[in-house]
């Protein structure tokens, strides 16, 4: 009975933790469309050829806004890392010191961490049929793929509407990317025990490319 109930406030603290990430996510959205409306991004000049104070722009807004947005983008990175840690932990609870599972339902992610309660060990790997055929390469810090959650090492069970099915060639991966600017596209990783479903936006950004990652396909 004590480990059941030290199983359930582990899982109550990542619930508040993907609370808390959700609401991150709100505010980083929010001072997005801060910029978007000034037509603007992140790293371009707020000042003319004179140096003096753009005039097309609220300046003050503009950088209010993107300093907000590297805060809570640090924010949400660390909040995703002890959201991942604390699946860990009930992933290794669940099975016990004998591999036999507790009763309680564990929790794994979708959308960029809700958490679904499954009855076995089998949903907590996404089923024992997924097959991963990528693998996520570098990560670029502040990419598109940064912010989704995406980490260098994840292996790729869905990107879309593709799996290890129907995957071919890498072609459908840049398909995909390059008719999905602005909108979220879900991405199924295995990350050690865990599996997470992602959303990531491909859209451009201060750097080349539409994500700001390297996908490889397995070997």
């Amino acid at each position: 009975m004590v480990g059941q109930n030290m199983d359930w406030q582990k899982r109550d603290a990542v619930l508040k933790l993907i609370e808390e990430k959700d609401r991150i996510e709100i505010a980083i959205r929010e001072q997005t469309s801060i910029l978007e409306s000034n037509n603007i991004g992140m790293h371009e000049p707020l000042v003319d050829a004179e140096d003096y104070p753009r005039n097309d722009i609220d300046v003050y807004k503009v950088r209010h806004a993107r300093h907000q947005i590297i805060t809570l983008q640090n924010t949400h990175k660390a909040i995703m890392k002890q959201i991942e840690k604390g699946l860990a932990e009930l992933h290794s609870d669940f099975l016990g010191s004998n591999g036999e599972g507790h009763s309680m339902n564990t929790p794994t992610t979708s959308g960029n961490g809700y958490m679904n309660g499954h009855s076995n060990g089998d949903s907590w790997n996404g089923g024992t049929h997924e097959q991963c055929f990528a693998t996520v390469g570098f990560v670029t810090p502040g990419s598109p793929a940064d912010f989704a959650g995406l980490c260098e090492h994840d292996e790729i069970l869905q990107f879309g509407s593709v799996n290890h099915d129907n995957f071919r060639d890498m072609t459908q991966i840049m398909e995909i990317v390059s008719h999905s600017v602005g909108q979220t596209v879900t991405v199924k990783v295995k990350r050690g025990h865990n599996v997470l479903n992602l959303n990531v936006m491909p859209r451009p950004w201060q750097q080349p490319g539409l994500l700001g990652c390297q996908i490889n396909r397995k070997t």
